[in-house]
């Protein structure tokens, strides 16, 4: 039996879900290469990486789950959660470094009267969620806590270029684009695939990708546009899929602007591509953005130090 082995951590999911769901949204093949003639595309050496290259990224982590009183013998759910976003540029000079960073602390909540939570370790403010019934709870409480974390990326996103001293640069979103399609120069970076985007035809074009490579780009039409294209990052050789990664930029570009971008995501993601003995989730998990999780974790506080801190606050 011959089989291979994905580096990819199973702790964080599978990098290809194998059985990826069908996609409901219009793709538009067409954008650089007819159909028929789609291949897989070599670097350009004519293509010059940027002076600059800003990766943005956020973690967030759940202190406590809390029910908040209604005053009217009932309770509300909640969830105390610290979050964090920032921005690491690597660039000839300084080589990588923390541009900024922005720590914030929440309690979100479906309580309508939800007040901030003072504690000895920081103040947790108060965010109102809608209930929703197609939904548990917590999971809507959990999307909340989501939207205001890409808030938080997309302030730092924006602050960035101001701090980075450099005109020649191009900003690396991990994660999907939405919401931060208007940053200029910015493309949008997904490790792991859940959609199916492709037909089966142009579908195999994605495995067939070398190291470097990458598919023609293509544009992505349903709850919002964007262009797309698969790219490999060099790996060890194993599954079809193995260092695939998907990236995206704004519709808005037109097609020979998306074309020029994903041209340069070529000539410059490959050379941050982690390696399995240093990271787990390889070569997908960028090494600037290993260290910008890291470094933003260190900031969000000791979460016993702050589990305890709420639990001091609860009873006073």
């Amino acid at each position: 039996m011959r089989f291979s082995v994905d580096p990819w951590d199973p702790s964080y999911g599978t990098s290809d879900d194998g059985e990826r769901g069908e996609s409901t949204s219009e793709v538009d093949a067409a954008v650089e290469l007819a159909p028929g003639q789609w291949r897989p595309i070599p670097v350009d050496p004519a293509v010059v990486a940027p002076q600059a290259v800003l990766f943005v990224d956020g973690v967030r982590r759940v202190d406590a789950q809390v029910w908040v009183d209604d005053g009217d013998g009932g309770a509300a759910p909640g969830l105390c959660a610290s979050y964090a976003a920032g921005v690491i540029c690597s660039c000839d000079e300084q080589g990588a470094h923390l541009v900024d960073a922005v720590v914030r602390h929440g309690v979100f909540t479906t309580a309508t009267d939800a007040e901030d939570i003072a504690t000895p370790a920081g103040r947790y403010a108060a965010h109102t969620a809608s209930p929703r019934r197609d939904i548990p709870p917590m999971q809507a409480l959990s999307l909340a806590l989501q939207v205001d974390l890409a808030a938080a990326e997309l302030w730092a996103a924006g602050t960035a270029r101001d701090l980075s001293g450099s005109a020649d640069d191009l900003l690396v979103v991990d994660g999907p684009l939405h919401g931060r399609e208007n940053l200029p120069r910015a493309i949008g970076f997904i490790k792991s695939h859940r959609t199916e985007y492709l037909e089966n035809g142009l579908r195999k074009v994605v495995g067939t990708l070398g190291p470097r490579e990458r598919t023609p780009v293509f544009r992505i039409d349903g709850s919002w546009a964007r262009y797309s294209w698969y790219l490999r990052l060099p790996c060890p050789p194993g599954t079809p899929w193995a260092g695939i990664v998907r990236i995206e930029c704004s519709a808005t570009l037109p097609a020979a602007g998306a074309a020029l971008l994903a041209s340069l995501s070529q000539t410059t993601l490959p050379r941050f591509a982690s390696t399995a003995y240093k990271d787990s989730r390889a070569p997908q998990n960028l090494y600037p953005i290993g260290g910008l999780e890291r470094a933003l974790r260190r900031r969000l506080g000791d979460p016993a130090l702050m589990y305890r801190a709420l639990r001091r606050a609860a009873a006073a």
